[in-house]
């Protein structure tokens, strides 16, 4: 029967789209020009090519092209091949993608045509484990009510099956031409607004409805779809556009120290320029055997040299700094993923790095965001007491009871036996909205029910009721059957209100068998009694049933009911259909019909759902608070559940002063403001009007943001802040103000959808492979299996990167002073003429080969206590939030022991050759022997700061002046000039080891004395 179907697709302002996707950047004739255009971009390499031109004009340059063209060459070509790597990967897989194949309508009947060839309005016919090729909609399937189950793993990460529902007319009745009529293409992979038109009827589409591209078809024969959204307009590839790039506070400081250098090379060079002009002027003009056969002037000459010193100085300004940082922070993210002591074995889940630029801001954070279900507890929910008609049911005390299924548990023979003798109606209707209300699907394998939820919570409660004799059986597009107590029955669903963060409650209304109409709604105590009865007389005693259950930190829901009359159905439903296939605004249109019918409930009581804490999670708040880290969580449970979570994870203690919310006046006087300001909005209609409410618009705004700054000054004085009843929108805007007015490095770490806006907003995002999916884990930068593992991430790794990251751009910067300023020193020597003090050669492979080890070396591998030091004291962390080891204090000693170090090299050299002589009678202060010695003063010092030396310097020396490298007196001026270098390094860090010693060295200097006592100890016993 689909064979014959036509439909017409319409999309606002859209076109027809092929199917064939591009995630590849390159091709042969564009990769070389626009890798190079990219790469250029970048100041430092756009700065290098700068100075290579320059180099090729022979008036200024003293220094050879290659010394340039080297270095340059290096970075390009391994960022080139690192990227042509990575465009390879990707044109191979989007040739696989785009040949595959799947069965098209062609010429009246079913061909395999390549996904490539696939358009907007093809029907389609999928078969069990194939992978979707385009976002369709599904028509109809091998299975009863046109079921359709989906694996979404490469949208969300989630492995657990979904189910997808044709609607009943296209499955049975749709033969001829339609129109479909829907949203422009969006990346919102939960939402699908579309509306389907049939013999002057409307249909409403949602993304229920909707097999996404990416989805693998399982458990189902086959099914049959067309096309609605293709190639580059699919949700997937609208996803699949560039996330927003995160820099670390280091990588901004940085960025600014390089201008500094900038500025500090133009103010060197000009004056070294002013100095060539006024020595041309008083020497230059007046020494014949310097005439060059060239009339300038001396300031001309001077302008000249202004640009040869910035050529001669140029490795002042770190042409591969940027490349290390990337290999030491990849190697810091191998580390991450290798560390064994964060791999979950019983999910098999090792942690892993998903950015590798974020590594050493995980050592500087003040403010860590949690959510509580699935990250502080194992969202693996148990139904453990209830509360019905006012009467409370479920001890915390064991006692016999048997199971009916599975594992479980519920301690109260009373609340069976009142079950089983039926004479409680409200009990009845209790359990039957349980079995009901809900959107849980059925899959039937080897005779056993199995239930699949879209949350923990739902599973637990449709469990619940199961256990209890309401069983949930099956359901179709329009009924669903319970077997109550044994006597199967079958129910007419009506209509579905589904659930959102915004509602915090679901509502099904549905017909029985004796054409009663019932609304049965489940949802957060606050919403619900804003929506009951006046007269609800157990109203108090279920007040206070949820919040003795609050109190043992149990989930709690309320649950109600209504009966609603043909004719007032009738009538709502002429406003829901509406609604439901309203083009714009659908999900306000909804809402607003919801509320309609939602009101004049009858409360039944409530549910009480464990959640129990995850392992570790009060020794890592309580050894994170000791690192002065704050931790805040935020939760939309109520207020007494969130506070007893506080208290048993070791975030509240007793002697913990509490303020809550609705006790400060400022908090609620901005609340108030809030909606004041709403009801009061107009359009102005004079020009006078206009200016009085931007003016009044400014003092609002002016007004909130104080308000904003009040509330996190005040919430950033407290020890820990717990935010309870907020929603996903209102976790990340307070991770925003925290980060806004505090100027704080923020983490923020969640396990579910509803983190996923302030796992982004956050400085860091990590996420945790939870009971709710992927979807934070694909958002965050981080992720593992358990919150205790964050300790070793902050405390160990973090702080590890932090101090590795820091030693090693002071070390960076100074060795590139260290090299640089030797230039000037000899400039004072040479008339200013931008002659180099060293070989080209040297010039060229100082950065890549002489000093990289070295400086590679300290930023993977540098420790200063081990691991185990680490976590035992937390206060080890406060350097990197106290930005103590790389700042522009640091910056500038480094440029201070450059200068020293570059003012011995040059000049003990200098001193040594000045009036000497050779054991062969021949002079050794010629240019090349002073540049030699030098040299390799600088390349020893350099090396043996971090012990660690480079035997290729004297291989190469070895070649270039073999003559000098055979007298003894430039051996033992190296030696000199490399001692009088290192000697103050080394009593200075010894003076700071013995008479200021950092939290460190104090711990360092506690554990070796402890280990020599229990050697002295162990030797006396023995």
């Amino acid at each position: 029967s689909v064979v014959s179907l036509h439909l017409l697709w319409f999309l606002p302002g859209g076109c027809e789209a092929g199917n064939a996707i591009k995630t590849y950047k390159y091709n042969p004739i564009t990769f070389l020009p626009l890798n190079l255009f990219e790469q250029f971009k970048r100041a430092a390499n756009f700065y290098f090519l700068v100075l290579l031109i320059l180099q090729a004009i022979p008036q200024i340059s003293t220094l050879s092209w290659y010394t340039t063209l080297v270095p340059l060459l290096l970075v390009l070509g391994i960022t080139a091949v690192k990227d042509l790597v990575d465009d390879i990967a990707r044109h191979k897989m989007d040739n696989e993608v785009n040949n595959r194949t799947c069965e098209v309508i062609r010429d009246g009947r079913f061909k395999n045509t390549k996904w490539k060839d696939i358009k907007v309005g093809d029907i389609i016919r999928l078969k069990k484990n194939t992978f979707v090729p385009a976002d369709i909609l599904l028509l109809s399937s091998s299975e009863p009510n046109s079921l359709c189950y989906v694996e979404t793993a490469e949208l969300d990460g989630e492995t657990n099956l979904k189910f997808k529902m044709a609607l009943e007319v296209t499955d049975k009745y749709l033969q001829e031409e339609s129109l479909i009529e829907c949203e422009e293409p969006n990346n919102r992979l939960d939402k699908f607004t579309g509306t389907l038109f049939w013999r002057n009827t409307s249909y409403a589409l949602d993304a229920d409805k909707i097999l996404l591209r990416g989805c693998k078809i399982r458990n189902t024969d086959f099914c049959h779809g067309v096309v609605v959204f293709a190639g580059a307009d699919t949700k997937i590839m609208k996803n699949s556009g560039k996330t927003k790039f995160k820099r670390t506070k280091i990588d901004s400081l940085m960025n600014y120290m390089v201008y500094t250098i900038f500025l500090v090379l133009i103010l060197l060079s000009a004056g070294l320029a002013i100095g060539h002009t006024y020595w041309e002027q008083q020497i230059g003009n007046s020494s014949w055997y310097l005439y060059d056969a060239e009339d300038y002037s001396p300031p001309y000459r001077g302008f000249l040299n202004f640009w040869g010193y910035i050529i001669v100085l140029n490795t002042m300004v770190p042409i591969s700094l940027y490349v290390s940082v990337e290999v030491i922070r990849l190697g810091q993210s191998y580390f991450i993923n290798w560390d064994l002591q964060m791999y979950y074995s019983e999910k098999d889940t090792a942690a892993k790095a998903r950015t590798t630029t974020l590594n050493e801001q995980l050592g500087q954070i003040h403010y860590i965001f949690s959510d509580k279900t699935g990250t502080l507890t194992q969202n693996i929910m148990t139904f453990k007491k209830c509360c019905i008609n006012g009467q409370r049911y479920g001890k915390s005390v064991p006692c016999c009871c048997t199971p009916r299924h599975g594992k479980f548990l519920f301690y109260d023979h009373y609340l069976i036996e009142q079950i089983k003798s039926r004479k409680d109606p409200e009990i009845q209707k209790f359990f039957l909205l349980l079995a009901i209300c809900h959107t849980v699907m059925v899959d039937v394998s080897d005779g056993q029910i199995n239930y699949q939820a879209a949350s923990p919570d739902e599973g637990a409660l449709v469990t619940a009721a199961r256990n209890f004799g309401y069983v949930f059986l099956s359901r179709t597009q329009n009924t669903i059957t319970i077997s109550e107590m044994g006597i199967e029955k079958t129910y007419d669903v009506l209509a579905i209100l589904d659930f959102n963060s915004d509602r915090k409650r679901m509502s099904v209304i549905v017909r029985d068998c004796n054409g009663n109409i019932r609304l049965y709604c489940k949802g957060a105590d606050t919403v619900i009694y804003e929506r009951l009865h006046p007269r609800n007389v157990k109203r108090e005693a279920t007040e206070e049933a949820l919040d003795v259950f609050a109190n043992e930190t149990l989930r709690t829901l309320c649950l109600c009911y209504k009966d609603i009359s043909d004719d007032e159905f009738e009538a709502w439903n002429k406003k829901f259909m509406e609604a439901s296939v309203a083009t714009t605004n659908r999900d306000e249109a909804l809402d607003k019909v919801y509320e309609e019918i939602e009101k004049n409930l009858i409360l039944l009581g409530a549910t009480a759902i464990e959640d129990k804490l995850q392992d570790g999670v009060p020794e890592t708040i309580s050894k994170l608070s000791k690192a002065d880290i704050k931790i805040w969580v935020l939760t939309g449970d109520k207020k007494e559940t969130a506070e007893n979570i506080g208290f048993s994870c070791d975030l509240l203690t007793d002697e913990t002063t509490i303020c809550y919310g609705e006790d400060i006046r400022q908090v609620k006087s901005t609340k108030n403001f809030c909606k004041k300001k709403k009801l009061k909005l107009k359009f102005p209609r004079t020009a006078e009007e206009k200016q009085k409410q931007i003016e009044k618009r400014r003092k609002a705004e002016a007004y909130k943001e104080q308000q904003q700054k009040n509330f996190v000054d005040l919430a950033c004085e407290c020890k820990a802040v717990i935010c309870c009843r907020v929603t996903p929108k209102q976790k990340a805007m307070v991770v925003e103000l925290v980060k806004k007015y505090k100027k704080a490095i923020t983490l923020a770490i969640g396990d579910g959808a509803n983190d996923v806006n302030m796992i982004k907003t956050a400085h860091i995002g990590v996420g945790i492979s939870g009971q709710e999916g992927m979807q934070a884990v694909m958002s965050s930068d981080y992720s593992f299996g358990q919150f205790r593992y964050l300790q070793r991430l902050l405390l160990v790794h973090g702080r590890w990167s932090y101090i590795r990251m820091c030693k090693f751009l002071r070390y960076f910067f100074y060795k590139n002073f260290a090299f640089t300023l030797v230039h000037i020193w000899y400039s004072f020597f040479n008339g200013f003429s931008a002659q180099t003090a060293y070989e080209d050669w040297f010039i060229t492979l100082y950065n890549v080969l002489y000093s990289s080890l070295p400086v590679l070396l300290v930023g993977l591998f540098d420790q200063d206590v081990s691991d185990k030091l680490s976590l035992r004291f937390p206060r080890l962390y406060v350097l990197g939030q106290k930005d103590l080891l790389f700042n522009y204090k640091k910056f500038f000693l480094s440029l201070l022991h450059g200068a020293i170090t570059s003012l011995i090299i040059f000049f003990i050299p200098y001193g040594a050759y000045l009036q000497t002589m050779g054991q062969d009678g021949e002079a050794p202060s010629d240019y090349q022997s002073f540049a030699i010695t030098a040299a390799s003063s600088l390349v020893f010092v350099i090396d043996l700061s971090y012990v660690a030396l480079h035997l290729n310097t004297l291989l190469m020396s070895l070649g270039t002046a073999p003559n000098a490298l055979r007298q003894p007196y430039l051996w033992l001026t190296m030696a000199l000039t490399i001692a009088v270098c290192l000697l103050p390094v080394v009593a200075q860090r010894f003076l700071s080891m013995t008479i200021w010693p950092s939290e460190s060295d104090r711990v360092s200097k506690g554990l070796c004395y402890f280990q020599h006592m229990f050697t002295y100890r162990h030797r006396y016993w023995y």
